[in-house]
């Protein structure tokens, strides 16, 4: 298979996507360019704030690609190219981009309210309290798996103890150095453009020059040396502090430029795939259906292609936590509503062209990636893009490496400071009434529902549950991630159900969704269960079982009310056809 060629299909089969597909759903949902948006109506300067476009696509962008488009594609490449590339087209398309799209405009029709408000107008406060259950259960995941990431790019030693030696430890080192500096230019910016009104534009160019500085910085002076367990308090620390300032400090700066990266990674890719085809080396060995043999080696997932390939690859086709970020903090950000097709529906898009460059990296490095030479997909990303360089600019290869290493690492402390504010929102609405704030609140509510304490209790609890290390945590949390968009998916179709518009094209995506995923945590509890009693497990294999049954029970109520809430809908229509006729 040429990559080159692949890459070029795929790329032209997604724009096509976005332009038909994305444009036919606007315009069945009426979007409407003159309506006010939440981030004008309610502005507060905390969260409500209104933002440029390239700024909230910059934020939104940033916080759902994480890592996920990057693992999930290359763990998932064990079943062959063929099934990973249908389901990242087919999947982002019609299953990923109208989630997301449908999230954020159920959101801006909602005050930009989560999910969770959304529900409570279709299906009750009983459905409500339930979702929001679940989705911080979800979050919760989301900040333990990413803050073991992160730990794991910066630390001295693994999540087991194990020293990391040689390259790898100067890259780690780098790494967090550079990312430090990364939060410090983000403040700097945000001062300048928020409180100084410096032209975007101007800033834009020395925000990236800025970024070539540190980078250069970081690579040359990298003092910081902390273990694994260290990182993940320091981390802990970070995300305590950062989810509660105002968005304009760090979160809407931070992303807008860890954007430029993204943008960078994808350039890269794009000039890594043709530049090495060009040079007569861009081989492309992942099988078209698979090898059996590698199941569950090296980076590589375990289980059969249903349900385990729909739920690895996670990001890079459709996720539940694009939902919960869609409605949590770019619905309180958007200037215009016109522009919630290309901030949800293109930002779903790109990040599958993001899944289709991961597989064409695993792609070239398929031989070392079977036989173990790489630890991580991230490695295998970094290390199979940089390689393809090296095919055309040897001399480029290391900075490239090292370059790509830092983007997903900012993507994932960027998924991670979103992930704990979005945590913090769904558990202070789960202590409140519709309409109320934390001031409203009273009694223990009132305590509960004070952002501080929120986003205290999600912090503790998240980092403890990542110290084990995200390799334990990732199978449960992508999973969870995908029932999360099959209820994503559930709660918008009844809404728009409920106010007359075109809901047909949510059907089949959240049948298929809720039968995956459940499927998967079926398996996970048993595979779970079988290894606790047999010894092979510690006691987080009960703790994590016990989070998969309930999950499991979650989205079946769930699935239930809404189905209820469907027929309902449909026997209405029905009945009011009838009084018309008659």
């Amino acid at each position: 298979m040429n990559a080159a060629l692949l890459l070029i299909v795929s790329a032209a089969i997604l724009v096509a996507g976005y332009v038909l597909y994305g444009g036919w759903l606007a315009k069945q949902w009426g979007i409407d360019p003159k309506r006010k948006t939440p981030a004008h109506e309610l502005k507060d300067g905390m969260d409500y704030v209104p933002a440029k476009t390239p700024v909230v696509m910059g934020h939104h962008f940033s916080s759902i690609a994480g890592a996920g488009p990057i693992n999930g594609p290359i763990q998932a490449a064990v079943f062959g190219w063929v099934p990973v590339l249908l389901w990242v087209l087919i999947g982002g398309i019609f299953f990923g981009g109208v989630h997301d799209f449908g999230a954020l405009f159920a959101s801006l029709r909602h005050k930009g309210q989560s999910i969770g408000e959304i529900i409570d107008d279709t299906m009750g406060k009983t459905a409500k309290r339930l979702f929001l259950t679940f989705g911080y259960l979800t979050l919760l995941l989301v900040v333990a798996a990413f803050s073991s990431i992160v730990a794991s790019t910066f630390g001295t030693t693994t999540a087991a103890g194990t020293p990391v030696e040689g390259a790898t430890l100067a890259a780690n080192e780098s790494t967090a150095m550079i990312s430090f500096l990364f939060i410090v230019l983000a403040i700097a910016f945000g001062f300048f453009v928020y409180r100084k009104n410096a032209p975007i534009a101007v800033a834009s160019v020395v925000g990236c020059l800025g970024i070539i500085a540190i980078v250069a910085i970081g690579l040359n002076f990298h003092p910081i040396s902390l273990t694994y367990n260290t990182w993940m308090w320091v981390v802990g620390a970070y995300i305590l502090v950062a989810s509660v300032t105002p968005v304009w400090i760090l979160l809407q700066p931070r992303d807008y430029l860890s954007s430029f990266l993204l943008y960078f990674m994808i350039g890269a890719g794009l000039i890594a795939v043709i530049g090495a085809v060009m040079a007569g080396q861009g081989s492309f060995s992942v099988p078209a259906f698979g090898d059996a043999a590698l199941k569950g080696t090296g980076v590589f997932t375990t289980g059969t292609a249903f349900p385990a390939l729909f739920v690895t690859i996670a990001c890079g086709a459709i996720s539940g936590f694009h939902s919960l970020v869609s409605s949590g903090t770019s619905a309180k950000q958007l200037d215009n509503e016109k522009n919630a097709r290309p901030v949800a529906y293109g930002s779903m898009l790109i990040e599958c062209l993001v899944a289709v460059i991961s597989l064409c990296a695993i792609g070239f490095v398929w031989a070392a990636a079977a036989d173990g030479t790489y630890a991580s997909p991230t490695q295998v990303f970094a290390g199979g893009l940089s390689s393809m360089i090296a095919t055309f600019a040897p001399g480029a290869q290391n900075i490239m490496y090292q370059m790509l290493i830092l983007a997903v690492s900012v993507f994932c402390l960027t998924s991670l400071d979103t992930a704990t504010r979005l945590a913090r929102y769904m558990f202070q609405e789960f202590f409140l009434e519709q309409g109320q704030t934390a001031k409203d609140a009273t009694g223990y509510k009132k305590v509960f529902a004070n952002p501080y304490v929120a986003t205290a209790i999600t912090v503790v609890l998240g980092v403890s549950l990542g110290m084990t290390g995200y390799t334990k945590i990732w199978p449960l949390f992508g999973a969870a991630n995908q029932l999360l968009a099959a209820i994503g998916l559930l709660a918008v179709c009844t809404w728009l159900g409920s106010v007359g518009k075109n809901n047909k094209m949510f059907y089949i995506p959240m049948v298929f969704m809720l039968a995956v995923t459940v499927c998967s945590l079926v398996q996970t509890i048993t595979a779970k269960m079988k290894a606790y009693a047999s010894g092979a497990a510690d006691f987080w294999a009960l703790i994590q079982s016990a989070i998969a049954v309930l999950l499991v029970v979650l989205s079946l109520v769930l699935a239930f009310i809404a189905a209820k809430t469907l027929i309902k809908q449909y026997q209405d229509k029905k009945n009011d056809k009838a009084e018309e006729v008659a």
